[in-house]
């Protein structure tokens, strides 16, 4: 299993757990048959199998996370993603004006 997978399943898993859903409950959401999806979601989790990206869009619609989520490696970087795509319209573009201020101050 690739550190890829690994991340990903971890960060699904994550994001299920803190969603209150159970692999099934999130499979069915997802649009998955109710007799696979408890396996395929867990198999995702465990990063044997990788979602095609309609899948991921249906997931992250379901735990209210971005698609890129799930995709970068670090863990500081995927923080940053989850607290940004649940800030309200101003305050994000607040927090775009903020960093750049930041990263030009270094």
């Amino acid at each position: 299993m690739s550190n890829a997978n690994e991340i990903w399943g971890r960060r699904l898993k994550e994001a299920r757990v803190a969603a209150g859903l159970s692999q099934k409950q999130l499979g069915i959401q997802a649009g998955l048959d109710q007799f696979v999806a408890s396996t395929r979601i867990n198999r995702y989790e465990l990063g044997i199998h990788k979602a095609d990206y309609s899948i991921v869009q249906n997931l992250s619609k379901i735990l209210d996370v971005p698609a890129g989520y799930f995709y970068t490696e670090e863990d500081n970087l995927a923080e940053l993603m989850l607290v940004f795509h649940r800030m309200p319209g101003k305050k994000k573009n607040d927090t775009i004006k903020f960093v750049r201020t930041l990263a030009r101050t270094e």
